[in-house]
C-alpha cells in the first residue's frame, strides 16, 4: 500500500513539475511575442519620425535624419533575406558571420547619427557631414551587396531546378507517347491476282480449297424418338 501511495506521490509531483514548466515556456513564449510586436512598433515609428524630419527639416538636420532612414532601411532589408535564406541554405551561416560583423559599424554609426541629431551648432553638424555620408554609403554598399548576392543564389537555385524539372518532364512525356497496343501484329502484305501467273493462281485456288471445309451432303432428318405417352398415328382410309 506504502508503495501505491509513493508511485502516486511521484506521478503527482511530475505532473505538477511538466505543468509548471509548459506554464514557463508559454509565458517565455507570449513575452517573446509582445517584445517583437513592441520592437517592431518602435521600429516603424522611428521610421516615420526620421522621414518625417528629413522632409520637414532643411540642412544638415534633415541630411542626418535622412542617412539614418537609409542605414536602417538596408541592414533590416538585409537582416531579413539573411534569416530568410539561412532556413534553406547552410552555407549562408558565414554570411551571417559578416553581416554581425557589419551591424556592429551600423549600429555606431546610428549612435553617432542619433547623438548630433540634438546637435544646436549647424556648423559642427555641416563638418561632420562628409565622413558621416561616406560611413553610412559604406556599410550600406555592403549590406546591398550581401543583400542582392544572397537573392542571385536563391534565383539562381531556383532556375537550375527549375530547368531539371522541365527536362525530366520533357523526357517523361517522350515515354508516355511511345504506346504500344497489346496483341496488335502486322498484317500481311497482299497480293494482286492480276500479276500472279497460271501456276501461282492455281497453286492460290487448291490453297483456298483446301482451306474451305467440304459442303455436306443434303439427307432427310432422323426419325424423331418415340415416346410412351405419344398416340399412334391413325391409318388412312381407303374407302
Amino acid at each position: 500500500m506504502e508503495v501505491v501511495l509513493t508511485v502516486f506521490a511521484l506521478l503527482f509531483l511530475l505532473f505538477i513539475g511538466l505543468g509548471a514548466y509548459a506554464t514557463v515556456k508559454a509565458v517565455g513564449a507570449a513575452k517573446r511575442g509582445v517584445d517583437r510586436t513592441i520592437a517592431q512598433a518602435r521600429r516603424t515609428v522611428e521610421d516615420h519620425t526620421l522621414r518625417a524630419k528629413s522632409f520637414a527639416q532643411p540642412g544638415p538636420a534633415g541630411e542626418i535624419a535622412q542617412l539614418r532612414l537609409a542605414l536602417r532601411t538596408s541592414m533590416r532589408a538585409t537582416q531579413d533575406a539573411l534569416h530568410a535564406g539561412a532556413a534553406e541554405d547552410e552555407s549562408l551561416k558565414e554570411s551571417l558571420g559578416l553581416f554581425e560583423r557589419l551591424s556592429t559599424h551600423g549600429h555606431e554609426l546610428d549612435a553617432d547619427l542619433r547623438r548630433l541629431e540634438s546637435e544646436p551648432d549647424r556648423a559642427t553638424l555641416a563638418a561632420h557631414l562628409p565622413a558621416l555620408r561616406g560611413r553610412t554609403e559604406r556599410i550600406t554598399k555592403s549590406a546591398d551587396a550581401l543583400r542582392w548576392a544572397v537573392r542571385d543564389r536563391a534565383r539562381r537555385f531556383a532556375d537550375d531546378d527549375l530547368g531539371s524539372l522541365s527536362s525530366q518532364i520533357d523526357i517523361e512525356a517522350d515515354a508516355l507517347r511511345h504506346w504500344t497496343r497489346a496483341g496488335s501484329f502486322p498484317a500481311p502484305p497482299q497480293r494482286d491476282a492480276r500479276t500472279d501467273g497460271p501456276a501461282e493462281r492455281q497453286h492460290g485456288t487448291d490453297s483456298h480449297a483446301a482451306e474451305e471445309p467440304a459442303p455436306q451432303a443434303i439427307t432427310s432428318p432422323p426419325p424423331r424418338p418415340a415416346h410412351p405417352w405419344q398416340k399412334k398415328p391413325r391409318p388412312e382410309s381407303t374407302t
